[in-house]
């Protein structure tokens, strides 16, 4: 790999090399390496294009990387990725994509990902998304389904590190008896960039529950878009937080929407929409900093 291959490689999935567990890496379309494990199988599709990832039952502290980058332009990748995590597994999954565009034809990356946890496995998914380069367009848009089996839990963090020019990221999932599922998301949108976000969590199982947390900061002529939608058809508990920063001329919306269909769904929704305090610049200028570099320090800390 290059340089620029590389810096991809490590903004994405954090890797300074081939790493010592399971991985697939894929590059502008292609599978270009890959590496199972004695409990970790990573399998080609034969109908389209795509990977099942087959984790064996009782698979405890093991890894799968399978991050892809684009460092072409004109590209249009669309890729299916099923997971099946054996009961009792507790592993870490790290996805992500890096697209650097040389020219200025759109390149687009689209993962759809279908996550099947087995009772009382424990999930730890990791996904960042980085647009760089030319003109051209970075498009982005995830699809993730998780179905959530009895006593199971699954948290995603997914990062948004901004350079992306469209994103559409849509999240599904049903969560059944005892089983938690914790979202943590973060995007950074600029100059005239546009993210939409839509999440549908079903709380069917008895003593369900999701946390879903969105921090967010648009500058430029930005737009961002959150939707999220949790319904509870049992004893559960929902949870859904969305903070965001505004800047400049850029335009954020927020739409709640909880639906109980039991008298014991316990879930709440808030949202807060504001731009940086001046308070806040003033008191970092006064220890030497300049005004970009006390809004950088303030929307990083805001983001982490």
């Amino acid at each position: 790999m290059n340089k620029i291959e590389k810096d991809l490689l490590l903004a994405v999935s954090d890797l300074h090399q081939i790493p010592a567990g399971a991985y697939n890496i894929r590059q502008n379309g292609k599978g270009i390496d890959k590496k199972n494990t004695a409990n970790i199988e990573i399998v080609s599709k034969k109908d389209k294009s795509g990977i099942d990832i087959i984790i064996k039952p009782n698979t405890i502290n093991e890894s799968v990387h399978i991050p892809v980058i684009i460092t072409e332009s004109g590209i249009k990748d669309v890729v299916y990725n099923d997971f099946y995590i054996g009961d009792n597994s507790d592993i870490l999954i790290v996805a992500g994509c890096g697209i650097h565009n040389p020219d200025k034809n759109s390149s687009e990356h689209n993962g759809i990902h279908t996550f099947h946890i087995g009772k009382n496995a424990k999930v730890k998914y990791v996904e960042k998304h980085l647009g760089v380069g030319q003109s051209g367009e970075k498009i982005l848009n995830p699809i993730t389904e998780v179905y959530l089996d009895n006593g199971s839990y699954m948290l995603m963090e997914t990062t948004q590190l901004g350079g992306v020019s469209y994103s559409q990221r849509k999240t599904i999932a049903e969560v059944s008896d005892n089983a938690k599922l914790v979202i943590k998301e973060k995007i950074l949108t600029s100059e005239n960039q546009q993210a939409n976000t839509n999440f549908d969590v079903l709380l069917t199982g008895q003593n369900s529950s999701c946390e879903v947390t969105s921090r967010s900061v648009a500058k430029g002529q930005s737009i961002q878009e959150f939707i999220s939608k949790v319904t509870g058809n049992n004893l559960c508990f929902g949870h859904v937080e969305c903070d965001a920063i505004i800047m400049d001329n850029s335009k954020i919306i927020s739409t709640p929407e909880i639906v109980a269909n039991c008298v014991d769904a316990n879930l709440v929704h808030e949202a807060a929409i504001g731009k940086i305090a001046g308070e806040q610049i003033i008191k970092l200028m006064s220890l030497g900093l300049t005004e970009k570099e006390a809004e950088d320090m303030i929307i990083q800390g805001f983001l982490k």
